[in-house]
Order: C-alpha cells, then sequence, then structure tokens
C-alpha cells in the first residue's frame, strides 16, 4: 500500500509483473490508522503520507496481530523478530 498516484502503482505494477495488487492510501487513511505514519512530514510536503518501513501481519479475519515499523528507511525489522511473533500469534490462534 502507498500513497503514490494510481497512474505510478500501474506502471510499477506492469514494469515488474507483480502477482499481487498494489493498493493506494488515499487522503492517508489507512498509514494513519496502523499508526505507522512518518510524522516528519506535513500536509503539503512531498513526503506528507510515509508509512514508517515495516511489516503488519493482518490475519484471515482482517485483524491486525502484529507491527512493525522502525523509524528511518535504512533499517527494517530483524527477520528473526517477526518470524517469532508471527508463530507465536499463528500458534495461539491455532485450534
Amino acid at each position: 500500500m502507498t500513497y503514490d498516484d494510481q497512474s505510478v502503482l500501474a506502471k510499477f505494477h506492469a514494469d515488474n509483473e507483480l502477482g499481487y495488487p498494489m493498493l493506494q492510501d488515499v487522503d492517508v487513511k489507512h498509514v494513519n490508522a496502523y499508526g505507522v505514519r512518518n510524522m516528519n512530514y506535513e500536509p503539503g510536503d512531498g513526503g506528507y503520507g510515509i508509512p514508517e518501513p515495516g511489516i503488519l501481519y493482518i490475519d484471515p479475519d482482517g485483524v491486525v496481530r502484529a507491527k512493525f515499523a522502525v523509524p528511518g528507511y535504512r533499517s527494517r525489522p530483524p527477520f528473526e523478530a517477526v518470524y517469532e511473533v508471527v508463530s507465536e500469534v499463528v500458534s495461539s490462534r491455532a485450534p
């Protein structure tokens, strides 16, 4: 999901032959709802609406079960930490 215009998304999608849809976050609605907006930008700035880099784990019912967002664009959440938390969430919900 990105704040980019639909034309930008369509070109990127076509150029990279993605096997999944790309979504546009109109009016920063979803980034704000998930609490991951980079707060360094104000409305009117070119970067307004950009999220912190991260990962959301959303279960099949559409509920956010884990959120990993880190400030800055140079680092990402460590895979091991994401895997550990998601594994715990999945096993706690298993029948």
